[in-house]
């Protein structure tokens, strides 16, 4: 089951043309990614200063097929899915208004799960296999 997470496009979201410049549809995306690891009971400050593991983002793309504008309300569904011991993917459809609407955005996120220190990729941690197994199709 995809996790859900709502936040509304800001001011500062948007570029000159009035529209969410498009890197902020990522940076939305990471709320979610964020929202998704806490609602799973990870603690996000130890996840993210973690001294012995890393999960880089290796991969990033987006598509865009209707504009967000300042005061929309946007639903972002998260799906994660395993891609390797050391790997997984989340896929993001965001959408403008109600989910039955149009998808305004499709992103995915590649992660990779490292030795801080080597650099050497590392399986991922029991706690991200709880996390996928708790929001993968």
């Amino acid at each position: 089951m995809p996790f859900t997470y709502t936040r509304t496009v800001r001011f500062q979201d948007t570029d000159a043309a009035g529209v969410v410049y498009f890197a902020n549809v990522l940076a939305m995306c990471h709320e979610a990614y964020e929202a998704s690891l806490a609602a799973s009971e990870i603690n996000l400050k130890a996840f993210f200063s973690n001294a012995e593991l890393a999960i880089p983002i290796i991969h990033a793309n987006v598509d865009f097929y209707r504009p967000m504008f300042a005061g929309d309300r946007l639903t972002i569904q998260l799906t994660p899915k395993q891609v390797a011991d050391d790997e997984f993917e989340i896929a993001y459809q965001v959408f403008s208004g109600e989910i039955a609407g149009r998808c305004a955005a499709k992103a995915l996120t590649k992660h990779v799960c490292i030795n801080a220190v080597s650099r050497t990729r590392n399986q991922l941690s029991e706690e991200l296999m709880q996390w996928l197994g708790q929001f993968e199709i």
